[in-house]
């Protein structure tokens, strides 16, 4: 028998390869550094919300005294050194000068720790920056609230609120105080000293 024709066998179509996709680059995702927390700026202040602070305007007079202090007195060491021939009072002098610049910048944050704070049965009052007072008077020991106003706190509408107690060391200044709350903490306490003594 003859040989079966051979039929060419068409290869078969293969379908088209995909082009390769890039995959996406991961991003790298770092998460940001957290900001190194600020400290308050009135850090080194020593009186807290429930404390109230003395006005602003004390340094005025706080730094017009050291400066009366501080010109009196390199005034008479200068006198010596240039009339009396005395060397010491011009290094007295530059020293008392620098001493005095360096308080005088002091002053604002000085005023700032001033405070006081009225609780059910006493005055609390506290100052200092190195060194820190806090003395509290009670309403029932009060014997005298006194008002000063020097002519400096005088020309800024201020005063000094003085309590005096039958201790010494429980005597307390509270100074720098705008004159029209003095006038109104003088009588409140002197209403709740009163109301103490009573026992009521």
């Amino acid at each position: 028998m003859p040989d079966a024709p051979e039929h060419d066998v068409e290869p078969e179509a293969s379908e088209p390869a995909l082009p390769e996709r890039a995959l996406p680059e991961r991003a790298a995702t770092e998460a940001p550094a957290e900001a190194p927390a600020e400290a308050p700026a009135d850090a080194l202040d020593h009186v807290d919300a429930d404390w109230r602070r003395v006005s602003p305007k004390y340094i005025v007079v706080e730094v017009i005294g050291s400066l009366i202090g501080t010109v009196i007195a390199v005034a008479a060491l200068l006198v010596m050194w240039s009339v009396l021939g005395w060397a010491w009072g011009l290094w007295a002098a530059l020293a008392l000068a620098v001493v005095a610049i360096v308080g005088i910048a002091f002053e604002p944050r000085r005023v700032r720790s001033i405070g006081y704070r009225l609780r059910e049965d006493d005055l609390l009052f506290r100052r200092g920056i190195m060194f820190h007072r806090q003395v509290a008077v009670p309403y029932g020991r009060m014997q005298l609230v006194d008002i000063t106003r020097g002519p400096v706190a005088r020309a800024l509408g201020l005063a000094d609120l003085k309590f005096v107690t039958a201790a010494a060391a429980t005597a307390v200044t509270v100074p720098g105080l705008p004159a029209d709350e003095a006038d109104r903490l003088r009588d409140h306490l002197v209403e709740l000293a009163e109301s103490r003594r009573a026992g009521l």
